[in-house]
């Protein structure tokens, strides 16, 4: 029998991301990346000035998807991730972009290596899922409208 856990598998991948407290650090890693690199200006601009909700929301979010407590359905209610994007239009590039701060991000944390390489393939799923709901609600191009929410 085997003591690598299976990542997926209850809250086997919470576990190995330290729980909420090691999903914070990894979200504020994230956030401070995606304020640094230059290439990652353009899903920057889709935030608010103050990222401290949005660091919260995505913490919350991945609790709940990693398998811990739902935090973001009960602090913002249900969500349905790519539609909770389409207010933005998110193309491949800003999904690239998205998927290489969470990368770098990832590197910092010490996480085993075997979950860093699970973390990010699975992230990638979500990732591809909120471009084409994206491009289905902008045609492929656009502004980010007027009045949208940026505290996601």
């Amino acid at each position: 029998m085997s003591d690598t856990p299976t990542y997926g598998v209850g809250d086997a991948s919470y576990q190995a991301a330290g729980g909420i407290d090691g999903l914070r650090r990894l979200v504020d890693d994230f956030y401070r990346i995606m304020d640094e690199w230059p290439g990652a200006a353009r899903i920057r601009a889709m935030h608010p000035a103050d990222l401290s909700t949005s660091a919260d929301k995505l913490a919350c979010f991945l609790s709940g998807w990693l398998g811990g407590p739902k935090l973001f359905r009960e602090k913002y209610g249900s969500i349905m991730l790519p539609h909770a994007h389409a207010p933005w239009p998110i193309d491949e590039q800003d999904s690239a972009a998205w998927l290489t701060c969470m990368e770098r991000a990832i590197v910092r944390q010490d996480f085993a290596p075997a979950f860093a390489g699970y973390l990010l393939t699975q992230l990638r799923v979500p990732a591809q899922r909120i471009v084409q709901v994206c491009r289905h609600a902008h045609g492929g191009a656009g502004a980010t409208p007027a009045g949208a929410d940026a505290s996601h």
